[in-house]
C-alpha cells in the first residue's frame, strides 16, 4: 500500500530560526494531497525532508513505495529556500529524462555515459570492457525497455519521437514543455509515490487540465505543492496547510477538497477561538476560587483541605497549558497606487512580433484590465517585453523601462514590425515571469529598498522595514534576493512596482508562485490601482477579474474575447 507518513517533524534553519515544529500528516494510498501555506513557510524544505535530502531535527518520515520527484524548478537540484540554481540543468532531453528515471535505471544510465566517454577519450581494451559491462547493466536495469516509455513521453510533450528529441538542448524547450515532459515521465513510470513541487507553473491551461485529469485518474499516491486554486479544487482530495507559528510552523489537514476549504478553515479558527475563550474563563475562575478559599482558610481550619485541593487543581490546569494556539494570520497589504495618464494607454498598429503572430491593431484605454491568454510560445511574453521597453519608439522622458526592479533592468529587444506606442504619462512597470534579476542578486531586501536605483528613490531603513512588513517579508529583510522562495521573490517584485510609481502594470504570470493569501491581496490591490493593467496569465481564477481578454491564437491570429477563453472555439475576431 503506497503511502506517505510524516510524524512530528521539526527542523531548524542554519541561522537558528525554527522553521518546522511537530509537522504530522498522512497521504493515503491513491490519494492526491495538496500542501499549501504562506510563501517561505517551508513547503519546499518539507518536501526535501520527505525525499530524504535533508535530515530533520526530530521526527520520522515513512514512505511505502518507489518515489518520483519533480522539483519546483525543473532541471535544478534543490538548494536552500528559493534556490533556483544549485546545480546546472541537464543539458539534453535525454539528460532530463534520466534525472527523473527510477533509481536503478538512472544509475545505470549515468554509468553507461561515463563508460562511453571513457572509450571516446581512451579507446583501449580496459575501457571497451567497462563499456560492454555498462551496456549489459543498463539492459539488466530495464533501461532499453524504459526508453519505450520515454518515446511516449516525448510524443505527448514535444510531438517528437525520443530518438529525434533525445539530443535536443533542454534550454530550447519552454518551461511548460519541460514540466510536461517530466510529468509524463513520472506518471508513466513505475514509482507509486510522487512528490510534485509547483507542477502547474509554466503550464498553459490545456496542459493544466491534462494534469488535473491525470491526477484524478492516476492510482499513484501524490503530494503536491500548488497555489493554483482551480487545480486545487479539481484534483486534490485533501488539503494539508502549513500554518505559521511562533516557535515553528505546523500542519492542519482538511480531509476534503478545496471547494469547501475556506468554510472548514473558518470553522477551525472559530473553534480554536472558542476553546481558548473557555480556557481563559476557566483559568480566571480557578484562580479566583484559590484566592477565595485561601482567604477562608485563614479563619476556618475546615477550609484548609479544600484550599490545598484547589491549588493542586490550578497547578495541574496550568501545567496542561492552554489549547492549541490559533495560527497567526498571514497579512499582506499591497498598495498599487498608479496615477492619471492619457486616455489611450497603448496603441498598436499592424503590430507583428516577428515569427510569432500575424499583424494586429489594438487600443487599450486608461483603466482597462486586459488579460493576455494563449498557449505557451505564442508571443505573449514578447508582447509585454516590447511594451516594458517603451514600445516601438520609447519616450526618453520616461526614465528607461522601469521593469520589476523599479529601474535599471536591461530588457532584450523584441523583433517586430508595425508599431506599439505608449500614451501620455505612461510609466511601464514590468513583472518578469522568470524572476531572474541580476541587478538584485547578492543584495538583501532591506538594502534593495534603502538604496533604491535609477528609477526608484531610496527609503529610510525604518520606512523600508514597514513596507516589507506589509508584504509579509519582514522576517526576510536581511536575506539576499536569490535565497528567497519563488513566492517571496514575486511579492518583492510587486512591492518594487508599487514604489516605482508605475502607471501601466505589465504582469507576466504574477500569481504563479504567490500563495493564496498573496494572490488575493494582489487581486484587491489591482482593483484599487489607478492605472492600466495588462497581465499574461494561465491562472483561470485570476483571469476572471479582468474586463478584456486578448487571445494569442495557435494559428498566429490575435483576437479579443468577451470572457476568458482557453480554447479557440468560442471567440469573436478582432476588427
Amino acid at each position: 500500500m503506497a503511502h506517505i507518513d510524516v510524524s512530528d517533524i521539526s527542523y531548524t534553519l542554519a541561522d537558528g530560526r525554527p522553521l518546522l515544529d511537530g509537522v504530522s500528516f498522512r497521504v493515503g494510498e491513491g490519494s492526491t494531497a495538496a500542501l499549501i501555506g504562506a510563501n517561505g513557510a517551508g513547503k519546499s524544505t518539507l518536501l526535501r525532508i520527505i525525499r530524504g535530502e535533508l535530515a530533520p531535527d526530530s521526527g520520522v518520515v515513512a514512505i511505502d513505495g518507489g518515489l518520483g520527484v519533480m522539483d519546483q524548478f525543473v532541471g535544478h537540484r534543490a538548494g536552500g529556500a528559493g534556490d533556483t540554481g544549485g546545480a546546472d540543468a541537464p543539458g539534453t532531453v535525454h539528460d532530463l529524462l534520466v534525472s527523473v528515471a527510477p533509481t536503478r535505471i538512472r544509475d545505470a544510465a549515468l554509468a553507461l555515459e561515463r563508460a562511453e566517454d571513457a572509450v571516446i577519450e581512451n579507446d583501449v581494451e580496459r575501457t571497451q570492457m567497462a563499456y560492454a559491462t555498462a551496456i549489459a547493466d543498463y539492459a539488466d536495469a530495464g533501461g532499453y525497455e524504459h526508453e519505450v516509455v520515454w518515446d511516449t513521453c516525448c510524443q505527448a510533450a514535444l510531438g517528437l519521437p525520443y530518438e529525434r528529441a533525445r539530443n535536443r538542448d533542454v534550454g530550447t524547450l519552454s518551461g511548460g514543455e519541460q514540466k510536461r515532459l517530466v510529468l509524463e515521465a513520472l506518471f508513466r513510470g513505475p514509482e507509486c509515490v510522487l512528490l510534485l513541487d509547483e507542477p502547474d507553473n509554466y503550464l498553459d491551461v490545456p496542459t493544466k487540465r491534462w494534469l488535473e485529469d491525470t491526477l484524478r485518474a492516476s492510482s499513484k499516491t501524490v503530494l503536491l505543492v500548488s497555489h493554483d486554486r482551480e487545480l486545487l479544487a479539481r484534483a486534490a482530495t485533501r488539503i494539508v496547510t502549513l500554518e505559521v507559528g511562533a516557535v515553528g510552523n505546523s500542519t492542519w489537514t482538511h480531509g476534503g477538497s478545496f471547494a469547501n476549504y475556506h468554510e472548514a478553515r473558518t470553522e477551525r479558527m472559530d473553534r480554536l477561538d472558542e476553546l481558548r475563550r473557555r480556557w481563559d474563563e476557566d483559568h480566571v475562575k480557578l484562580k479566583a476560587l484559590v484566592v477565595c478559599l485561601g482567604q477562608q482558610a485563614k479563619y476556618n481550619d475546615d477550609m484548609a483541605s479544600r484550599y490545598r485541593a484547589a491549588q493542586t487543581r490550578l497547578a495541574k490546569f496550568e501545567a496542561a497549558g492552554p489549547p492549541e494556539e490559533r495560527p497567526r494570520d498571514q497579512k499582506v497589504s499591497m498598495r498599487l497606487r498608479g496615477g492619471r495618464t492619457g486616455r489611450r494607454a497603448v496603441v498598436c498598429e499592424q503590430l507583428e512580433l516577428t515569427g510569432l503572430m500575424a499583424p494586429f491593431d489594438l487600443e487599450i484605454w486608461f483603466g482597462d484590465r486586459v488579460s493576455v491568454l494563449g498557449s505557451n510560445g505564442s508571443g505573449k511574453s514578447h508582447f509585454l517585453r516590447l511594451l516594458a521597453s517603451g514600445g516601438s519608439d520609447p519616450d526618453p522622458a520616461v526614465l528607461g523601462p522601469l521593469g520589476s526592479s523599479g529601474g535599471g533592468v536591461l530588457i532584450d529587444p523584441v523583433a517586430h514590425t508595425g508599431s506599439a506606442r505608449l500614451g501620455a504619462r505612461i510609466r511601464p512597470g514590468w513583472f518578469a515571469q522568470t524572476h531572474q534579476h541580476p541587478e538584485l542578486a547578492g543584495r538583501t531586501l532591506l538594502d534593495i529598498l534603502h538604496r533604491g536605483d535609477d528609477g526608484r528613490a531610496g527609503m529610510a531603513r525604518e520606512e523600508a522595514s514597514r513596507a516589507l512588513g506589509r508584504y509579509g517579508l519582514a522576517l526576510a529583510a536581511e536575506q539576499r534576493f536569490e535565497s528567497l522562495s519563488g513566492g517571496q521573490q514575486a511579492r518583492l517584485q510587486i512591492l518594487l512596482l508599487e514604489l516605482a510609481g508605475a502607471t501601466l502594470l505589465l504582469l507576466d504570470e504574477p500569481t504563479d508562485n504567490l500563495d493564496l493569501v498573496s494572490a488575493e491581496a494582489l487581486e484587491e490591490a489591482l482593483a484599487e490601482f489607478e492605472g492600466t493593467v495588462i497581465a499574461v496569465t494561465h491562472d483561470r481564477w485570476f483571469a476572471r477579474g479582468f474586463d478584456r481578454h486578448l487571445v494569442f491564437g495557435a494559428s498566429g491570429e490575435v483576437y479579443e474575447a468577451a470572457e476568458p477563453v482557453w480554447t479557440e472555439s468560442r471567440v469573436r475576431r478582432m476588427r
